[in-house]
């Protein structure tokens, strides 16, 4: 009998340790904190809208297919949302931020890009996806904001360090 305990015990001690190391589904999350987390899993959370039986708009968070190399578990913090510029109540992330000077400029400030690796990682793949090396565009952007936007509107056919720099993210 006493055989059968021990299993028991760990067993319950491992539902115990599930429910204290916080493990994060982004399905189970409130909606203000879903945008710019990282589900246990190693994917985003993202904000998606629906339509309700009242046609009013609802909102709820989603596990997208988007893998985050070399984190998971991971809630952004107040302080990043604020100095990276973004909106926790954003749904539908685009590129087309990057358009912007100010949110660039938020962006690529110390205080973004050299603390929110989340963030940054996620605006890299953005900026990728249209051509852009996030660097060369922080570079410019802090140097000549306006060539930073006509760099990255040229989706990277443009010459220079931003069409042939390799594809990997900064951290």
């Amino acid at each position: 009998m006493a055989m059968y305990k021990f299993p028991l015990v760990l067993f319950l001690s491992s539902i115990f340790f599930h429910g204290v190391l916080g493990e994060i589904v982004c399905e189970e999350l409130p909606n203000d904190v879903c945008a710019f987390s990282v589900a246990s899993s190693g994917k985003r959370c993202l904000l998606e809208t629906y339509g309700r039986e009242d046609e009013s708009v609802g909102y709820q968070c989603r596990t997208s297919e988007v893998v985050v190399e070399r984190m998971a578990n991971y809630i952004e913090t107040d302080e990043c949302v604020n100095a990276c510029g973004v909106d926790r109540n954003s749904f539908g992330i685009s590129s087309d931020s990057l358009l912007e000077p100010q949110f660039t400029a938020n962006l690529c400030s110390p205080a973004c890009y050299g603390r929110c690796p989340n963030i940054v990682d996620l605006y890299f793949n953005l900026a990728a996806g249209e051509g852009a090396y996030l660097p060369d565009l922080c570079n410019l952007a802090r140097t000549n904001p306006h060539r930073s936007m006509i760099q990255l509107m040229s989706s990277g056919e443009a010459s220079g360090p931003v069409a042939s720099a390799p594809a990997s993210a900064p951290m």
